[in-house]
């Protein structure tokens, strides 16, 4: 392979055209952004060029534990295993198997788990680590609009007046989208406003910068909205026209006073932010909404400013900022929550329309779509679960009390597929080398709903396999007869699934190869060749919603008490964030793993908590476990909190694995800590570890 080829870049969920150059034995040797990509037109950020071309310890055999160490085998052998224990726990239970897949597989892979998951294995055990990140704000929109995924898309930047960014930033995150946001809030009589407790890259270039205390965003916007409804701000005739519900919802408000007063900010600023709603608005939100307890409510309520004021059509409303690559295909494709196309999952007839794609009985798919990753550790621990199979993801380090989880997938037969060396790897049983980006084929879909080509542009590196060819020879192996080949063409595969899709609120069935060939990129609902979606639930002027009245529906949600209060014992908040220089769980990025993490805090903080702190060395504690950090005095950092990245393994020792009790998205955003002087742990064992 020597020429440029088209794909995807697969760094974030913005969906940057690029063009990439490889070399096989060599991998990938040069890439740069695509000018005939229709989404980005060539602009690429310099982290997803750099990391697209290398990064990462790679998997290049098939590994299985011999006594303590994991030894090099070939295929035969350890899909011979896998099987052969798979077939063990799923004799003892439908649910003797946990699967969890990715935001970073292509659609036709999270199609094909899924389809192994529910339909072969039956279990209801199955999820991904999409539901970590995104599964708040997937509710919220369900609740509010009947379906999934933001009403706005790209093209509704440029028209909006006032970008509100809640919770995120995406100047680290999403640098092209950001560069669309940034150049459209500096129009005339436009404006950028952030609200986030830590002075981030984004807030830096804000107009207007709210710092609410931590966990208190349900709080703050129900003081805007109840400063708007004080206002006669309510466009009365949009909400009586297209919404229901908020006669109620007005009757739950909070003063706006006391609710600024629990958010900790002035009534002046609660009155600038519904003034700002005046002007077509887009709200962004990110992981600092939906990684909370109250994140599904909180989503809901943002969601509902828009209603209120009519910020719903183009130019304007929710946007939710989607962090892995492919979160939006899995949503549509996995039959993770709801079935391929978000076909609900308890209705029989998408049941029946699914199972019979499939050729299974609807009595073989599960009742639910089970209890969210987190409950998938708790049955590790106490339920029926005897194997787990991890796909292109890295629980050990990216999920909540990673002590319990790294204790619970240690006691289970842990199969671990990925491209890269991964602390949940160095747990497994068996270890199934994948591909990665630029040596796939598929599909994925970033978050304004758009399918575009993944394309490999050189082989994997030695036995490696791409995701869906694994799939399909583990089912093959255990005699499930779910893929008519070994070696699924991802094309095939696709069009089934785009086929399952017909007729949804999600329907992929008018996207092909060969029109992705010709257009460089569709955008769902795309029901036949011609057309590609727009603005979600508007046509003609006229607005429709997937729900039982054809309406809206405001939500109720008040804010309540924080999962984990500060106290005498850990009386600072910890919050977790991205970095510009790394990746997810950091396989890709680190330099050095055994470097402790850097906590960014306030002097002040330090000054009033950890004053005896001499070598810019200390321990964060919380309830649950002890990480030695490097600590950086960050002014940019609220007093009472301390900052670490998410990118480094051991920091998720320390996080809360309550989830919102709608969404089962864990609390990842808060918890309680302690800081001391690295010095003085080794005078006190009575600390967490």
């Amino acid at each position: 392979m020597s020429e440029w080829t088209p794909t995807t870049c697969l760094r974030c969920a913005v969906g940057c055209g690029l063009q990439q150059h490889g070399k096989d034995g060599r991998g990938l040797v040069a890439v740069r952004g695509d000018p005939t990509h229709p989404v980005t037109r060539g602009q690429a950020c310099r982290r997803g060029i750099d990391e697209t071309v290398s990064g990462g310890e790679r998997v290049t055999r098939p590994l299985v534990r011999d006594g303590g160490d994991l030894v090099a085998t070939d295929w035969d052998t350890v899909l011979d295993i896998v099987a052969e224990r798979f077939g063990t726990a799923l004799r003892a239970s439908r649910d003797g198997v946990a699967v969890l897949g990715s935001g970073q597989q292509t659609n036709e892979a999270a199609y094909a788990l899924g389809k192994l998951a529910r339909g072969g294995f039956r279990t209801r055990y199955y999820d991904a680590n999409t539901t970590l990140c995104m599964a708040s704000a997937v509710t919220a929109y369900h609740q509010t609009f009947g379906s999934d995924a933001p009403p706005p898309t790209y093209d509704d930047i440029p028209a909006a007046r006032t970008h509100l960014i809640w919770g995120a930033n995406p100047a680290v995150a999403h640098p092209v989208l950001y560069r669309w946001i940034a150049e459209s809030a500096t129009d005339p009589d436009s404006r950028l406003i952030v609200v986030d407790p830590v002075d981030s890259e984004t807030a830096e270039d804000a107009d207007r910068h709210v710092r609410p205390k931590p966990g208190t965003d349900l709080a703050l916007a129900r003081a805007v909205l109840a400063a708007l409804v004080e206002a006669d701000a309510v466009d009365e005739e949009f909400v009586g026209r297209v919404t229901t519900g908020f006669d109620a919802l007005a009757a739950r408000l909070p003063s706006v006073r006391a609710a600024a007063d629990t958010a900790g900010v002035t009534i002046e600023t609660v009155a600038a932010l519904a003034e700002a709603f005046a002007d077509p608005t887009l709200v962004y939100w990110g992981m600092g909404v939906n990684q909370n307890v109250h994140g599904t409510a909180t989503a809901r309520a943002l969601i509902d400013l828009c209603l209120a004021t009519g910020n719903l059509g183009p130019g304007s409303g929710p946007f939710s900022l989607t962090g892995q690559a492919n979160s939006m295909g899995a949503r549509v494709c996995s039959a993770k929550g709801t079935w391929p196309g978000h076909r609900p999952f308890e209705d029989s007839d998408h049941r029946d329309a699914v199972a019979e794609t499939w050729g299974v009985t609807a009595a073989d798919l599960p009742a639910d779509p089970g209890p969210g990753p987190v409950g998938v550790v708790d049955a590790l621990r106490d339920g029926p679960v005897n194997a787990t199979w991890t796909v292109a993801t890295n629980p050990v380090a990216g999920m909540p009390d990673a002590s319990v989880v790294r204790a619970a997938l240690k006691d289970t037969f842990l199969v671990v597929q990925d491209a890269f060396r991964t602390e949940t790897a160095d747990l497994a049983d068996v270890v199934l080398p994948a591909a990665t980006w630029g040596e796939s084929e598929g599909t994925v879909t970033n978050m304004e709903r758009t399918v575009s080509r993944v394309r490999a542009a050189t082989a994997p590196p030695g036995a490696a396999r791409q995701d869906i060819r694994i799939i399909a020879q583990i089912a093959n192996r255990m005699g499930l007869s779910l893929f008519e080949h070994t070696t699924p063409d991802p094309e095939a595969v696709f069009t089934e699934l785009a086929a399952l899709t017909a007729g949804t609120s999600a329907d992929l069935s008018g996207i092909t190869y060969e029109r992705l060939d010709t257009d460089g990129a569709v955008r769902w609902p795309a029901p036949d060749g011609e057309t590609q979606g727009g603005y979600r639930y508007l046509t003609d002027g006229d607005w429709s919603f997937p729900t039982p009245s054809n309406l809206a529906h405001f939500s109720r949600g008040t804010h309540d008490d924080l999962a984990e209060p500060t106290d005498e014992s850990y009386p600072l908040t910890l919050t977790t964030a991205r970095r510009a220089d790394a990746y997810n769980t950091g396989v890709r990025t680190r330099a050095d793993e055994a470097d402790p993490p850097v906590a960014r805090i306030h002097p002040k903080t330090i000054r009033a908590h950890a004053a005896s702190l001499e070598s810019n060395r200390a321990v964060v504690e919380s309830r649950r476990g002890a990480v030695e950090s490097r600590v950086e005095r960050d002014d940019a950092i609220p007093p009472g909190m301390v900052w670490l990245p998410i990118h480094h393994p051991a920091v998720n020792k320390l996080t809360l694995p309550v989830v919102d009790p709608e969404s089962a998205e864990p609390n990842l955003k808060q918890c309680a800590v302690a800081v001391s002087p690295l010095e003085s742990r080794a005078d006190d064992s009575s600390r967490p570890s």
